[in-house]
């Protein structure tokens, strides 16, 4: 799979999934590209590395550069929106939308970077993001909670979602009847499928995690019934009552673990293992039985990744708690 050959993957209502291989990983990352009445909206875009697949998408599909109105980013982590400038040079009739926390790293990635850099290492920041490019600002449009865009025939609505992080909206679809939720409503990577259908997970990456936020967005969304939830990791999922439950007895038992190790420094290795031992278990009620090597290919780097999260959510109610003591 590459450029010259990108893994397009075809639904309904003029919905198109295109994995972004992001970090050279198949089936982990995914762009969604809505089509509509001779208009073409992108959802999340990968990194840089991803915009060549992209763009070979659209030949691939006959859409004409011109025809994409919009890049929408669901949030500004650069697994969604690494590549935005990148596309934005390669789209110049297309409009940037972000939501009003996120506006002005589009403008000017270098806090947006050296943020990443902090959490990946420069190393991983050279071979899985490259150079962040700024989007000049008069092509960037904020979105706030309830706005509407037309695409073709069809309404998208921008809903604020936080709990994953406060820069975040999710999309409802009004033609498809659907949510594009960025990372909202979890993860669900469908190697993890099983006879009993999709497992889910939530995404507690650093640095604004918040679990109580997190149960209002995944409820929010919920409330709208959808026909289906389009995930950036990994596309579509329809059983959305399963996985809604499956996504907050996670954010529960997130909650319980950062509770648990609550300190101005929480215990990062106490707080891995248990959330590996959390997904071992988990996994093993699903019916996907994994070695400790196995487990560790598959979701060592979201293991990883939610620790911190919960590690920084965990500091941060340890401070309110010292500082509502001394009150």
């Amino acid at each position: 799979m590459s450029a010259e050959a990108p893994t397009i993957i075809p639904f309904s209502h003029g919905i198109y999934a295109i994995d972004t291989e992001f970090a050279g990983s198949q089936m982990m990352d995914a762009s969604h590209l809505i089509v509509d009445s001779g208009e073409a909206a992108f959802v999340d875009v990968g990194s840089n590395f991803s915009i060549p697949i992209l763009l070979a998408a659209l030949d691939k599909l006959g859409i004409a550069r011109n025809q994409v109105r919009y890049v929408c980013i669901t949030h500004v982590h650069l697994d969604h929106a690494g590549g935005a400038g990148q596309i934005m040079r390669d789209l110049p009739g297309a409009t940037l939308v972000v939501h009003p926390r996120g506006a002005r790293h589009m403008i000017d990635p270098s806090a947006l970077y050296e943020g990443a850099r902090q959490v990946y290492g420069t190393e991983t920041m050279k071979k899985h993001y490259g150079e962040l490019i700024p989007v000049p600002a008069e092509r960037i449009l904020e979105v706030h909670d309830g706005d509407t865009l037309p695409l073709g025939q069809r309404t998208l609505t921008f809903l604020d979602t936080p709990g994953h992080a406060l820069h975040h909206y999710c999309i409802h679809d009004s033609e498809a009847g659907a949510v594009f939720s960025g990372d909202t409503f979890g993860i669900s990577y469908r190697s993890l499928d099983t006879d009993k259908g999709p497992f889910m997970f939530p995404a507690a990456t650093p640095v604004q995690f918040d679990p109580d936020k997190a149960h209002e967005s995944a409820d929010r969304l919920c409330a709208l019934k959808p026909r289906a939830i389009y995930l950036t990791h990994f596309s579509e999922v329809t059983a959305i009552d399963d996985l809604a439950a499956q996504l907050h007895g996670d954010l529960d038992a997130y909650a319980a673990i950062g509770r648990k190790y609550q300190a101005e420094k929480p215990d990062i290795q106490g707080i891995r293992a248990d959330l590996k031992a959390l997904f071992a278990r988990r996994l093993a009620e699903h019916g996907c039985n994994l070695d400790d090597e196995g487990l560790e290919q598959a979701l060592g780097m979201d293991i990883t990744l939610n620790t911190q999260g919960v590690a920084v959510w965990s500091a941060k109610q340890f401070r309110t708690s010292t500082s509502t003591t001394k009150v």
